[in-house]
């Protein structure tokens, strides 16, 4: 089946993905970077304990009954799970446990896969945005966003581990 593209959609997405990657390196980073490193990857993972939001598209009238159900369990749970990882993570950075990194990699390593996935599986299961409602600014905003966010968490724990390499 040929996929077709909305490119509307497309640009939206573009946009929200470049104003978000500008937003980010101009004002987040810079605050991020000043920040100890637990309390910049807590504020990261904070942002994510709100991908919740993704069980919409398991709710009867928030999207078309027509959105493919594989596409639509997957984004709803994927997302659940990654609101619960990210959860977890921000209390295993608070209370400062000794597995509090393993759990900030898991948590950003299946939120990112999960994000992913929701793009490649809403462009491969045909997953027509036209159909998604008001859950339209899912992907469209939302997603660029967390997906931007995902990459400075990677960044954040990357640069640390270089420096505990350079201090050894």
């Amino acid at each position: 089946m040929p996929i077709s593209l909305n490119i509307p959609f497309l640009l939206s997405v573009a946009g929200a993905f470049l104003t978000s990657a500008v937003v980010a390196a101009t004002y987040v980073w810079p605050a991020l970077r000043a920040l100890p490193r637990h309390e910049a990857l807590r504020l990261l993972a904070a942002f994510h304990a709100f991908r919740f939001l993704g069980m919409n598209f398991l709710v009867t009238g928030f999207v078309s009954p027509q959105v493919n159900p594989v596409f639509a369990g997957a984004v709803g749970w994927g997302d659940l799970t990654a609101a619960v990882l990210a959860l977890l993570a921000m209390a295993a950075l608070s209370w400062r446990w000794p597995i509090a990194l393993p759990i900030v990699w898991l948590f950003n390593i299946w939120g990112t896969l999960d994000l992913l996935n929701a793009y490649y599986m809403g462009a491969t299961k045909n997953a027509d945005p036209g159909l998604f409602g008001a859950g339209i600014y899912i992907p469209a905003l939302y997603v660029p966003l967390l997906l931007v966010s995902h990459v400075m968490i990677f960044m954040l724990l990357m640069r640390a581990k270089k420096a505990e390499v350079a201090e050894a």
